[in-house]
């Protein structure tokens, strides 16, 4: 029903910034919120930053997003934005956009193919 896709990923040197984005299509009307987030090697696929789709606009980040990365959005355009300043190696990782859908008895998750970021020097 909802189709994702990533871009604005790359390699960039360790406090600089890049600006990923996440277009939506489809049942966009059902979109309750949308999210990033990003998984390393060896690792879990773990939060990043995620805002509702409603009015409002409800954000909430990863404690080590915070200060550092801006989710914002645009419902006209159905694209959602993370700007990411001061990247550190440890941003590293496959960035994945997420949208919820939410029904009376369980969330829905949707995915995008992710994109990568590499933070070194």
């Amino acid at each position: 029903q909802v189709q994702l896709v990533e871009s604005g990923g790359g390699l960039v040197q360790p406090g600089g910034s890049l600006r990923l984005s996440c277009a939506a299509s489809g049942s966009i009307y059902s979109i309750y919120a949308m999210g990033w987030y990003r998984q390393a090697p060896g690792k879990q696929r773990e939060l990043v930053a995620d805002i509702t789709r409603g009015s409002g606009g409800s954000t909430s980040y990863a404690d080590s997003a915070k200060g550092r990365f801006t989710i914002s959005r645009d419902n006209a355009k159905n694209t959602v934005y993370l700007q990411m300043n001061s990247l550190k190696p440890e941003d590293t990782a496959v960035y994945y956009c997420n949208a919820a859908i939410t029904t009376p008895l369980r969330v829905y998750n949707y995915w995008g193919q992710g994109t990568q970021v590499t933070v070194s020097s």
